[in-house]
């Protein structure tokens, strides 16, 4: 393990260990892929400006989201199935996110429920993402019961009234057993292994912003929207009661072609205008990534992928040296741009290039 430098490391070792099919799903896109290459490259066309000549002497990675301190600006995204991956699935990612100061977020279609996930990781910070069934009190007691369990917010991810069409999952003909998804086996009551998007039939396609505050009030818990890519959408959300904001495009698994999601960061955080906390996901790779989105506003950054590479390769273990990696990296680049701290970090401190 000693020879994994970094999150490209996890993944080219984790293509080797996982089967075609499963790390197809995790690895791909919707359509071409046009947005899930373009998530990566508009990282690239961001340059860094450093700021020489300052005391970094005593270097923070530590930031605070929704009350929670966090020990590097970065959470673990929700991913389905993780059970896929690793055997002890999202168990040992909730673990790893609590060894390294983070907050874990639980998927609505995990392997796992969130009551076995908080007894396997009581020290995680935890938030529950919500996808919205069509059985509206399923949903509901979802929520009930993450709330009982102790996720202390709801990511309610709005990019997917209808699944996008993943051609990799198509040709390696993925199928998941029902018996392995705690939430879809109540949803259908019965059936045998399912393709991903018979997966999402029992899903919600009428979901509105009036929901927002229905899902607070069922869950007791503050509710951030996921999936907007627009000033307008941001607004909707301020003005809906939602407690944050995830600029995301789905990993470029929903629309091909819309832009990436770092990209559009700029134009929501000015809408939102400190009303709100904005997170952002996508592309993120490396902590210099992630310190490009600090850059252009957001408070946070949400990683998937990469960590389900950790997982895969080394389980509970994979998953906190992927954190810990991502965090040394954030640590130099604070240092390197002059920065004590995340919250250092303005615009300035970035040049955007076509």
């Amino acid at each position: 393990m000693s020879d994994l430098l970094n999150a490209w490391d996890y993944e080219r070792l984790a293509e080797q260990k996982l089967d075609a099919a499963a790390f197809g799903y995790f690895a791909g896109g919707a359509g071409d892929e046009v947005t899930l290459a373009d998530n990566l490259a508009a990282f690239r066309r961001l340059k860094l400006r450093p700021r020489m000549l300052v005391d970094t002497s005593h270097i923070t990675t530590s930031t605070e989201i929704l009350g929670h301190e966090l020990a590097l600006p970065v959470l673990v995204a929700p991913m389905a199935f993780q059970r896929l991956a690793h055997p002890d699935g999202e168990k040992a990612t909730a673990r790893g996110a609590a060894r390294a100061g983070t907050i874990f977020c639980l998927s609505t279609i995990a392997t796992t429920s969130a009551t076995d996930v908080a007894a396997a990781a009581p020290s995680a910070a935890r938030w529950f993402q919500l996808y919205v069934f069509r059985d509206r009190g399923l949903t509901k007691a979802l929520l009930e019961e993450a709330a009982a369990a102790g996720f202390s917010a709801v990511v309610l991810t709005v990019d997917l009234p209808r699944l996008g069409r993943r051609e990799r999952d198509l040709r390696t003909d993925l199928h998941i057993p029902e018996e392995l998804v705690p939430s879809l086996s109540r949803a259908r009551r019965g059936g045998d292994h399912l393709t991903v998007a018979e997966t999402l039939d029992v899903m919600a396609p009428d979901v509105t912003w009036r929901d927002i505050e229905r899902f607070a009030d069922d869950s007791g818990l503050p509710v951030l929207v996921k999936g907007l890519l627009t000033a307008e959408d941001a607004m909707l959300a301020c003005d809906s009661g939602a407690a944050g904001i995830v600029v995301s495009n789905h990993g470029g698994r929903q629309l091909d072609g819309v832009p990436a999601s770092i990209d559009v960061l700029p134009e929501i955080v000015e809408a939102v205008a400190g009303r709100l906390p904005v997170l952002v996901d996508g592309g993120i790779r490396r902590g210099t990534d992630i310190v490009k989105a600090l850059a252009l506003g957001a408070h946070a950054t949400l990683v998937g992928r990469p960590i389900v590479w950790g997982l895969a390769v080394d389980g509970e273990e994979g998953v906190a040296n992927v954190l810990e990696l991502l965090r040394a990296e954030v640590e130099l680049a604070l240092a390197l741009l002059g920065c004590a701290s995340p919250a250092e970090v303005s615009p300035a401190h970035v040049l955007r290039r076509a």
